[in-house]
């Protein structure tokens, strides 16, 4: 019988850091630079690409993971120094990266095992939702180096676990235990590590089958209140609602909800 499984898409260049495999309506985007992930110019680049690229085939979530043993163990260093030698101004579109997965319409996953600090952290915490196994280990480590976050993750755990949590994992530079992490509200979720990668798609597929519509407005919603306040979110709301009611999911979810009662719905995205 023919090999029907989903490809994996190389993306962007040709050195292998990206691929993309649809599973269905997710896309699934798998980070394989050996030996550990590490975040640079060019990833940041085929990242953003990778999100384009699951927009444009319909993608209704996203799951970012690593094919690798760790999620990632931060930035290249060697090319921040060269760089650095260069500029005092990083260069690596990491602002740009940020304001993809921010602005990407479907919720993006990032399932997470093994080491998952610096640039890595960052990277999860870009995502809407955060898996990791039990075995995970988190944290902001850039002042081992010299360093601090360079890619939101001061703000992101000010939002998440407040100042004082925040101050803690950037001066000190620790790892942390995924469960600790869960408990301060910065991931959302802890797995066994065998059932990662099931409970991730579970979740993802369960993601792409709801209201993509609406779900693309919840995302926007949060990003106003996050980054304007509650005032300016309330405001934005009937500017952002107005493709749900214009929706064919929420007419259908109605007659759905009158004929077969809550729960049943099946959405189309549209």
């Amino acid at each position: 019988m023919p090999n029907t499984a989903p490809q994996p898409v190389p993306v962007a260049t040709d050195r292998g850091a990206l691929t993309i495999v649809m599973d269905g309506t997710v896309a699934v985007l798998s980070m394989g630079l050996a030996p550990y992930n590490l975040l640079d110019r060019a990833l940041s680049h085929e990242l953003i690409a990778g999100l384009t690229w699951a927009q444009r085939e319909g993608a209704r979530a996203v799951v970012l993971r690593s094919s690798l043993r760790h999620f990632s163990a931060g930035a290249d260093l060697d090319a921040m120094v060269a760089d650095a030698d260069k500029s005092d101004t990083l260069d690596w579109g990491l602002v740009e990266t940020l304001r993809a997965f921010d602005q990407h319409p479907a919720p993006i996953i990032a399932s997470v095992q093994g080491v998952c600090v610096g640039g890595g952290f960052e990277l999860a915490m870009a995502c809407d939702l955060i898996v990791a196994s039990e075995s995970a280990k988190l944290g902001s480590v850039e002042v081992t180096v010299g360093l601090h976050p360079l890619m939101g993750a001061v703000q992101r755990l000010t939002q998440r676990a407040g100042a004082a949590r925040a101050k803690e994992m950037a001066l000190l530079g620790r790892r942390y235990p995924a469960t600790t992490l869960e408990r301060w509200n910065i991931i959302n979720w802890v797995v066994a590590d065998e059932q990662l990668e099931s409970a991730t798609m579970v979740l993802a597929q369960e993601l792409a089958h709801g209201p993509s519509i609406a779900n693309a407005a919840t995302k926007r919603l949060v990003s106003v209140a996050v980054n304007e306040g509650i005032a300016a979110a309330d405001e934005a709301m009937a500017e952002i609602q107005r493709p749900i009611m214009r929706s064919a999911d929420f007419r259908g979810a109605v007659r759905s909800y009158h004929e077969n009662g809550i729960g049943m719905a099946e959405f189309e995205g549209r």
